[in-house]
């Protein structure tokens, strides 16, 4: 209900700017030894929390800004990219930060990925659709409209 109340892009906005913050957070006490499993756990989910209300959002958002005619393919061809980065990407780098053996190595990777959260923050709040509480029409018109 936020997302509607505050609107998308802020709240788009400020979700993945938290789940950077907590994120890069959750790093330093990690390499810091501070963390236990069930410390660590919380910490996750709760991140998760919001990097998914946030990606959840931005997904629904990309298929709107398209016309109705190509917004099904518009939506897989996001996901099927964003997958394919990650699933080929995150497991090769994480096994990269394990096999150096530090705790350092890892907070590196915390912090990219506290990064890459904050860009998508910024991106959002720069480039970002205002599209709650509009018509999907009035957000691309259907390309038989013309």
């Amino acid at each position: 209900p936020l997302f509607d109340r505050w609107g998308r892009k802020p709240a788009i906005s400020w979700s993945y700017a938290v789940s950077g913050v907590l994120l890069a957070l959750t790093g330093w006490l990690f390499e810091a030894g501070a963390l236990g499993a069930a410390a660590q756990t919380v910490a996750w989910t709760t991140i998760f929390f919001f990097a998914s209300a946030a990606a959840s959002a931005a997904y629904l958002t990309v298929g709107e800004v398209f016309p109705l005619e190509i917004r099904a393919n518009a939506i897989a061809l996001f996901y099927a990219f964003g997958t394919a980065m990650g699933g080929v990407a995150g497991p090769w780098l994480f096994g990269r930060l394990i096999e150096e053996g530090s705790r350092a190595s890892i907070f590196r990777g915390y912090l990219l990925g506290a990064a890459l959260m904050i860009v998508a923050a910024l991106m959002q709040a720069a480039l970002g659709v205002a599209a709650e509480r509009r018509s999907l029409e009035s957000v691309a018109r259907p390309l038989s409209s013309d």
